[in-house]
């Protein structure tokens, strides 16, 4: 599988994604017709939906906003493991490494997950009034 790191330079800052994961995410969000917005964050790319963080990709790896009810469960499946961003581990979130999403059914596995607890999830932006 060909994997191509696209560095994206926003604000003097290099963000690395993987590109094909990233056309996969589209493709799979496309097929369940689930509007997102990609943005460039967290040292990579997300994808909001509902304005909130859903998934994204950080060099070659998925990150997965789950349930804390999944947490632990979702700990223990092939190439997952603790979101450690900047040097803590952020609960909720979690990574997974490219030989736990090679299989597009495990791709969708964690997309899946992510767009079941997105509706409860808290959005961090808040909404502006009209």
């Amino acid at each position: 599988m060909k994997k191509d790191i696209v560095y994206f330079n926003t604000a003097n800052t290099t963000m690395p994604y993987n590109q094909h994961l990233s056309d996969r995410i589209e493709a799979y969000l496309q097929q369940k017709k689930v509007p997102n917005e990609p943005k460039m964050m967290m040292g990579g790319l997300a994808y909001m939906v509902d304005d909130k963080m859903c998934v994204g990709i950080i060099k070659d790896s998925l990150m997965v906003r789950i349930a804390p009810e999944d947490y632990d469960a979702a700990l223990l499946k092939p190439g997952c493991r603790q979101m450690d961003f900047t040097g803590r581990v952020l609960k909720g979130f979690v990574m997974v490494d490219p030989e736990g999403i090679d299989m597009d059914k495990d791709l969708a596995y964690w997309i899946d997950l992510a767009l079941e607890f997105n509706p409860r999830a808290r959005s961090s932006k808040s909404k502006k009034k009209k």
